[in-house]
């Protein structure tokens, strides 16, 4: 059986997470990024793994937390959505280190095979504390994020820029 393990990824400052939270209150199990997360737990702390900081470090907490997330998940029985996930943040760790995602991604099950891309979208793309990268590096971690779906045989359907209730239900339109 397929999983039922949805990734929403995409670029950043692209309005996943404002579609996530939108399909949380639809019912739906959703899985906040692990990227945010980490960084506010840093931005509390010494702040060693920032990806501003050390990209290698930053990647590697990625990669360990959506791992858990999907363990936490994994009893789930509907449809669960997560922003982002392993193959983020293993494209990140190969940014960073050059090591495959292919290796990286082995121990690991892999998502449903449709994958919603967020695309660039200049005219809401805001810096903030826990953004601090400009939209030109953003647009770079898209395009090395739709290479790695490819070369990783994930169908990836790119999610239409328009108001949130339209675009969750543009996702929830593949699946029910």
């Amino acid at each position: 059986m397929a999983t039922k393990h949805i990734v929403i990824s995409g670029c950043s400052g692209a309005g996943k997470s404002t579609i996530l939270s939108k399909l949380g209150r639809d019912g739906f199990t959703i899985v906040s990024e692990p990227g945010l997360r980490i960084v506010e737990e840093e931005l509390r702390g010494e702040g060693r793994a920032l990806p501003w900081v050390n990209k290698a470090a930053f990647a590697e907490r990625a990669i360990e937390l959506a791992a858990a997330d999907r363990k936490h998940v994994a009893s789930e029985t509907g449809w669960v959505f997560f922003d982002r996930g392993l193959v983020d943040a293993a494209v990140a760790l190969q940014h960073a280190t050059g090591k495959s995602i292919h290796d990286t991604l082995a121990p690991f099950e892999r998502y449903h095979t449709r994958v919603f891309l967020a695309p660039p979208w200049p005219e809401i793309y805001a810096t903030d504390e826990s953004r601090r990268h400009d939209l030109a590096e953003a647009i770079a971690e898209y395009d090395r994020l739709v290479s790695a779906f490819s070369e990783l045989d994930y169908e990836t359907i790119i999610v239409p820029r328009d108001n949130v209730s339209e675009r969750a239900n543009f996702i929830k339109g593949h699946f029910t």
